[in-house]
């Protein structure tokens, strides 16, 4: 496959709205353990996906810390586990990037706590790298783990680490899996629930003009919760989803998910997928299906350029995690910069790289503020350094938040992707989703937050 990337300069064209996520409903869902099809428009249409199997059961951790600090001269051992193979590839450079740069400030801060990251490989549940990474990882001492990039994949080892008592925290995971799971209140994340994905992409798709809706869904957590999430939005807004069709992880032709969806002539079709997208526009181009017509999501988002022919995509939009890109222009000169100081290649995408350094960020003042590395320790203090207890002082970097707690104050840190502020099941209780739009270059623009 070619590699997916997006525009470092976007051009702003809207406005920006801040919505709070812990405000929205979770209702979840799970895909079937194989690809279905859902028929054509008929009467006899039945969505394929059980919207009601994997709501988010009503679960708060305990949390326990015996544990005082500041801390004064801990060495935190943090591990990665973000795609550098698999179907996620593309999201790999931008969150390695992010994770090294923020463990580079915390250090140079020498303020209580250096990291020392060692990075390692997600894969996916195809390839299953992290069958072998994840021990390592915590056999080299690791105890917390940033990744995977995929709920998929996440899910795949989250009890694993669980179980070592380290904390598993992930600046991509969007499945609403996440916010139920029984997970002693170890497993954090930087990235909003697809709730609130879901809601945005099904109202963008209704605002536009379409009554009728097709999708094309990758089958594991993230694919078919996401898919359930826009249904109820664009429905809720007056369509009629008319057709969805399953593939799974590993698979490479699409004819039949596209000829069934075609087969109920929706007015617009989502594509809920990773790069099998890449195969699958083409057949869409093929049978005539309108560009504009066409809808993306973070896991496919990409700006493909010269791979399709000019005009392939124009008008086509998609959505992903995102705050104003004129917003955090210094932070990615800066990381730019960084990286190539570094020997990496230019950066040519930043998607969830602002996530992944505000989660290092995040797990040092934690340990700062507890004294500790150890799992539960940190977890401990997640919620407060993130300004979920309500009582501390902003700021905006490791150095100047260690300052505050170091006073024997609480600080509130607010990141590069947002105000974050954590509730007590370890989800951002406040995140933008950006609205993007294809040009005639097969490259896509922000439009607007929605």
């Amino acid at each position: 496959m070619g590699v997916f990337t997006r525009s470092r300069a976007a051009r702003i064209l809207g406005g920006i709205a801040l919505v709070g996520a812990g405000a929205l409903v979770l209702a979840g869902c799970s895909g079937s353990s194989s690809p279905e099809s859902s028929g054509s428009a008929d009467a006899g249409f039945e969505f394929p996906i059980d919207c009601n199997a994997a709501e988010p059961a009503a679960y708060t951790p305990t949390y326990n810390s015996t544990s005082t600090g500041p801390g004064t001269d801990l060495t935190y051992k943090i591990g990665t586990a973000l795609p550098v193979t698999g179907n996620l590839a593309f999201l790999g450079p931008p969150e390695i990037a992010g994770t090294e740069y923020a463990a580079s400030e915390v250090n140079a801060a020498a303020k209580g706590v250096t990291v020392d990251l060692i990075q390692g490989d997600s894969g996916d549940t195809d390839n299953k790298a992290y069958e072998t990474e994840i021990p390592r990882l915590l056999g080299e001492g690791a105890t917390a783990i940033i990744g995977a990039a995929s709920s998929g994949t996440s899910l795949q080892f989250i009890d694993q680490v669980i179980a070592a008592n380290a904390i598993q925290f992930s600046p991509a995971n969007t499945s609403a899996a996440f916010t139920g799971y029984k997970d002693n209140g170890l497993y954090w994340r930087t990235a909003p629930s697809d709730v609130l994905q879901g809601e945005v992409l099904g109202n963008q798709i209704a605002a536009d003009g379409n009554e009728t809706l097709g999708m094309i869904v990758l089958n594991d957590s993230y694919g078919t919760g996401l898919a359930c999430f826009t249904k109820k939005s664009f429905e809720a807004a007056g369509g009629s989803v008319v057709a969805a069709s399953l593939y799974n992880t590993g698979d490479t032709n699409f004819s039949a998910q596209v000829e069934d969806v075609l087969a109920a002539k929706p007015d617009a079709i989502a594509l809920i997928t990773f790069e099998e997208v890449k195969t699958i526009i083409p057949e869409l181009k093929g049978a005539d299906f309108p560009a504009d017509k066409m809808y993306f999501v973070d896991g496919n988002l990409s700006n493909f350029g010269d791979e399709f022919d000019p005009g392939t995509l124009t008008g086509a939009k998609g959505t992903y995690p995102a705050v104003d890109p004129a917003k955090i222009s210094t932070f990615r000169d800066a990381l730019q910069a960084f990286n190539t100081a570094q020997g990496n290649a230019e950066l040519t995408e930043f998607t969830y790289a602002p996530e992944s350094y505000d989660a290092v960020i995040l797990l040092a003042l934690a340990a700062l503020e507890a004294g500790s590395t150890a799992g539960p320790d940190v977890a401990a203090h997640l919620q407060q350094v993130s300004g979920g207890s309500g009582d501390g002082k902003k700021c905006t970097s490791y150095a100047e938040c260690a300052d505050i707690i170091i006073s024997g104050a609480v600080a509130d840190y607010d990141g590069v992707s947002g105000p974050i502020t954590f509730n007590d099941v370890g989800d951002p209780t406040e995140a933008t989703i950006g609205i993007f739009q294809y040009g005639d270059d097969n490259n896509y623009k922000f439009l607007t937050i929605g």
